[in-house]
C-alpha cells in the first residue's frame, strides 16, 4: 500500500502482519482521488476519516496538503500505527483521534468539507451509517460524504445520494446534506 501522490508520493504504509483492517486499494484509491482533484482545492479544505484503518486515505488528503485531516480510529493497535506513522512521514496537520465513530459523531463540533467513511464491511448496521453520519452537525453546506461500501449495499434511494463510483469491488457512494 503506497501513496498516490503528492509531497509523500510513492512511500509505502506498511501495517504490522497482525494488522484486522481492509484498506482501500491502490486502485481504488487512485480513481477516488482522480475524481476528487477536479473539484477540490486541496489545501483549502478539511478532512475527517471515520473508521480509520490503516490511515491509508488521511495520508493521502495530507500529501495533497490538506492542513486539516482528522482520523477516527477505535482500535488501540490501528491507532497507535496511524500515529507512529505519521510522525514519521512528518505529517503535520493531522489528528488521530482513538475514539468509537459513532461517540465522535455525538460530540464534535467542527465542521468538514469532505467526511470520508470506509466502516467494517460486516459492522452490524451498515446500511445505516451514512444517515448517522449526515444527521450530526459535522459536514459543511456543500460538504460530501464517501462511504466505501461492499456492492451488496445500494444507495440511490438515500435522499442525500448523489452517485456511486465502482473500482473492482470497491463501491463508493457519495453524498451531499441537503438543506432542510
Amino acid at each position: 500500500m503506497r501513496i498516490i501522490s503528492g509531497e509523500l508520493r510513492g512511500k509505502q504504509i506498511l501495517p504490522p502482519a497482525n494488522y484486522k483492517a481492509r484498506p482501500t486499494t491502490d486502485f481504488a484509491k487512485e480513481g477516488l482521488f482522480n475524481t476528487l482533484v477536479n473539484q477540490y482545492d486541496f489545501e483549502e479544505i478539511s478532512v475527517l476519516d471515520l473508521f480509520s484503518g490503516t490511515g491509508s486515505i488521511s495520508f493521502e488528503f495530507a500529501s495533497r496538503g490538506c492542513q486539516s485531516v482528522t482520523s477516527v480510529e477505535m482500535n488501540a493497535l490501528h491507532y497507535n500505527f496511524i500515529k507512529s506513522t505519521a510522525s514519521k512521514f512528518g505529517v503535520k496537520g493531522m489528528h488521530v483521534v482513538r475514539q468509537n465513530v459513532f461517540d465522535f459523531l455525538d460530540i464534535c463540533r467542527m465542521e468538514y468539507d469532505i467526511i470520508f467513511a470506509d466502516p467494517p464491511y460486516d459492522i452490524s448496521g451498515l446500511e445505516g451509517i451514512p444517515d448517522k453520519i449526515l444527521s450530526a452537525p459535522i459536514l459543511k453546506s456543500n460538504g460530501l460524504l464517501i462511504f466505501e461500501h461492499p456492492a451488496a449495499f445500494n444507495f440511490e434511494s438515500n435522499v442525500n445520494f448523489i452517485r456511486e463510483k465502482k473500482y473492482g469491488n470497491v463501491h463508493f457512494s457519495f453524498f451531499e446534506k441537503k438543506n432542510s
